[in-house]
């Protein structure tokens, strides 16, 4: 069975009775059972995913079938599902079984996607390659002694490895953006609050959100019209109206696109990835849009305030796991203090840790005026660049990552290092701006490259039709 690339492929062979679900599912099955080496799954979900299957061909049968009948799906494993596992890929949640399914899945289901398990990531979200997983780290399917990016890594491999044909995963500082950029997708993270967070593992609240990774920006838009939208659940989700994001797609109009000139000027820059960025940028032209090169004279500041801030509502979300209210229980501890400490220390790991430290250095007594409000602070002033910015733009454009995949071990053991490597990604995050990774084609060694577009707050329509018109350079 070949690779389907959009739902709209699967939908007409079903149409056309030349395909039916149980024996998609089996044709995914057989392709995680092949690609086992790649780590990408933590569960797949055999039974429940069959028994899906089926229904949902009944309903195909009968004409009755909703918008997502044919997609095959998997979920981060921080999304919870009702009567499935979700441990965050944590020995902290080892063993906890949801009571009661997120938003996101139940809206899914609603429209009869098939959700086939859950995918592997860095624990709690927190990590850029994937490598910090209880579970172990998720390999890049171009090269298997690459990483898949992070934190939402086993989501991007399998689409990548064509392990199932979309996935869902959460976009902290880059979570789902960086990982499709090293695999090559279509990784996408709209407006923070265009979706609910109802039944998502918390890591930072003010910049978590849900994203999506496919191989054609059309699903990502079909996704969009399914996922987004109110939720009584969630007072935090925005209650504007969702659009017809696919009926949308085609629309041709012009835009007026700004280069990050300094994210392009970069002496760390992988050389590859900019050559290719910019004959993206003639492409653009090309097609009649205006391309500026406009200055972001804030991007020394991203990644420090974008940790000072996670890391606090790190520290925060992730004080209820610790063996007594959630979480890994140690049993021999002598007391209850004692209780705290092994259960903390043995349930999470080391990166974490690190984390939830510097999260509660930042808010103690002394240096919560001089690290925490100061990097609100800068927060605002990033999100006021960005919106002056956009009076004059409608998209602003600069890479998804400093270099393509990296070896696995290289830079796990220098945080510095790690966290460097956010620094395209984290601007949207840190204004809230709905942001997309383009492919651009693999360089010379076979490893995916790619472009980062964002746009205005609920602007997703906008993002999405210029990712869509733009064709893919050649290949380096």
């Amino acid at each position: 069975m070949k690779k389907y690339t959009s739902l709209s492929e699967i939908q007409a062979l079903i149409d056309q009775k030349k395909l039916v679900l149980p024996d998609l599912l089996d044709h995914y099955f057989t392709q995680i059972e092949n690609h086992i080496n790649l780590n990408a799954f933590n569960e797949v979900f055999f039974d429940s995913a069959k028994k899906q299957a089926q229904e949902v061909q009944q309903k195909v049968n009968n004409g009755t079938a909703g918008k997502l009948a044919g997609m095959v799906i998997g979920i981060k494993d921080n999304i919870l599902y009702k009567d499935h596992a979700t441990t965050a890929s944590s020995k902290m949640l080892e063993g906890f079984v949801s009571p009661y399914s997120s938003t996101v899945v139940e809206r899914l289901i609603a429209e009869d996607a098939i959700i086939i398990g859950r995918l592997n990531c860095d624990e709690f979200a927190m990590g850029g390659s994937n490598e910090t997983s209880y579970y172990g780290p998720v390999r890049n399917a171009a090269n298997t002694e690459m990483v898949a990016g992070g934190s939402s890594g086993g989501s991007a491999v399998a689409v990548q490895a064509d392990l199932c044909l979309s996935a869902l995963g959460t976009d902290t500082g880059g979570s789902v953006r960086q990982p499709a950029a090293f695999c090559g997708c279509f990784g996408f993270k709209p407006t923070y609050g265009r979706i609910s967070r109802y039944g998502v593992i918390a890591y930072a609240s003010s910049f978590d959100q849900v994203g999506t990774l496919t191989s054609s920006v059309t699903d990502a838009a079909l996704l969009m019209e399914v996922l987004a939208g109110a939720d009584a659940y969630d007072s935090t989700v925005s209650t504007l109206p969702v659009p017809a994001y696919t009926a949308k797609l085609d629309d041709q109009g012009k835009k007026k696109i700004a280069v990050l000139k300094e994210t392009l000027e970069s002496e760390g820059l992988d050389p590859d990835i900019k050559s290719s960025i910019l004959a993206a940028i003639e492409e653009f032209k090309a097609q009649g849009h205006t391309v500026d090169y406009v200055s972001f004279d804030l991007l020394e500041y991203l990644v420090p305030a974008y940790y000072v801030l996670t890391a606090a509502e790190a520290s925060s979300n992730l004080s209820r796991y610790d063996g007594v209210h959630y979480g890994y229980r140690n049993l021999q501890a002598e007391n209850l203090n004692n209780l705290y400490k092994k259960s903390r220390a043995e349930g999470f790991g080391d990166e974490v840790k690190r984390r939830i430290m510097l999260g509660t250095f930042v808010l103690s007594a002394g240096y919560y005026d001089a690290y925490y409000q100061k990097a609100q602070r800068v927060r605002r002033m990033i999100r006021d660049k960005v919106e002056e910015l956009f009076q004059s733009y409608d998209v602003l454009l600069s890479p998804v990552a400093p270099t393509p995949a990296f070896k696995i071990g290289d830079n796990i053991q220098d945080p510095l290092v790690m966290y460097l490597a956010d620094i395209y990604t984290v601007l949207a995050s840190l204004s809230g701006i709905p942001a997309i990774a383009v492919p651009l084609g693999n360089n010379s060694s076979g490893l995916p490259l790619s472009l980062q577009l964002m746009a205005k707050h609920f602007e997703e329509d906008v993002l999405l039709s210029i990712a869509k018109s733009f064709s893919t350079p050649k290949r380096l």
